[in-house]
Parts: structure tokens; sequence; C-alpha cells
């Protein structure tokens, strides 16, 4: 299984410092057909005990926003530019984002999604490798190369920022409004058909 292969790559690896103290890496979870990916910026102490994306408070949020756009969690591929927790949830260095790079890739190609959901500020310069602001990448749709594919991406906040900051809550819904109808687009031009589910956990 080239998902599993992937996985132990990420729990094994001693690239960066970020290896040294971390519990657990991170390396993402959901069907492997998933229409749709989310992608973070890193784990946090939540996520570095159990070895799961999104599992505390703002995955919890993460969760709601994705039923208010009539999708489950279960639905959804999830995964980190980081697979490791940095310590004290400071900002990655360059050179842990370069380590951690080839893993998200890869990701991307395996899953084959139909959008990208990219959230957070680090999270959308990392993969659109940009160093614009969140509000000028917002509220269109870019593309990300992976294998032979270019992905359509939709950038928008992370659920823990709209958790201190509840007003921007409507800018991420259009944002989610903006992803499923991109979603759409792609599956009455595609088809609605992505094979049998298979779901892969990290853990």
């Amino acid at each position: 299984d080239r998902a599993a292969e992937l996985y132990e790559m990420v729990r094994a690896c001693q690239l960066c410092a970020l290896a040294a103290t971390r519990t657990r890496a991170v390396p993402g979870e959901g069907p492997l057909d998933a229409e749709v990916m989310c992608i973070g910026e890193a784990p946090g102490v939540n996520e570095d005990k159990q070895g799961r994306p999104f599992v505390g408070a703002a995955g919890q949020f993460l969760g709601e926003l994705l039923a208010a756009a009539g999708l489950t969690r279960e639905q959804v591929y999830i995964c980190n530019v980081l697979k490791c927790r940095p310590p004290g949830n400071r900002n990655p260095e360059p050179e842990e984002v370069a380590c951690c790079e080839p893993f998200l890739r890869r990701q991307v190609e395996l899953v084959a999604p139909r959008i990208v959901l990219v959230m957070g500020r680090f999270a959308a310069q990392s993969l659109l490798r940009t160093d614009a602001s969140i509000a000028s990448l917002r509220g269109r749709v870019h593309r990300y190369a992976a294998g032979e594919r270019e992905v359509p991406v939709v950038v928008t906040y992370h659920p823990a920022y709209l958790l201190r900051n509840l007003g921007d809550k409507a800018k991420a819904w259009a944002d989610l409004c903006l992803a499923r109808r991109v979603l759409q687009d792609a599956i009455a031009e595609d088809g609605p058909s992505r094979g049998p589910e298979t779901r892969t956990d990290g853990p």
C-alpha cells in the first residue's frame, strides 16, 4: 500500500530537528479517493499526542465548517504542511518545510483531490510558494502542480484563527462556497465517480 509506506516514512523521518521533540508524527488521514483535501499548517499539542490531524478545538470547528458546506470529516482527506509539531507551536522554519514538502506533494498525488482547501497564512504561503497575505490570496482559485495534474486550490483562514476571530467566519463561509462551486464544476465536467473508497488513517 503506497499510502501506508508513505506514512511509515513520515513516522521514521529524522530529516530535521523536529524529530527529536515530537511525541508522534502526524501524517494525515482520510479516504484516498477524497474529492476534497484540507491542508493545515502544523500539528498542535493534541495532534502531537494522538498522531492525528485536527483533533482539538480547531478540529471540531473544522468539522462544523465542513458540515455547513455539506461535507463530513470522513469524506475529506486532512493533513498538514508540517508532519511534526514545532515546539511551543512556533512558526515552522524554512528547512522544516523543505523536509516535509516531498511528503505533502506525494499525498496530493495519491489522493488526487478535485480541490484543495488550504487553511491559514503559513500553509497557503508554503503550498503556493508566495509571501502574499492571506487577504490577497483569498477569493480566487490557485493551482498546485502534483505529478501530471494541476489541482485547484482555495485559500481560507485556519480554524484556530476563526475561533479567536469569529467576525471573520463569514469570510471563511465565502471561501467554502467558492470551494464548493469549484468542486461542483469539476464533478459536472469529469463525472461523479471516484472509485471505491479506501480510508487510510495516519495512526
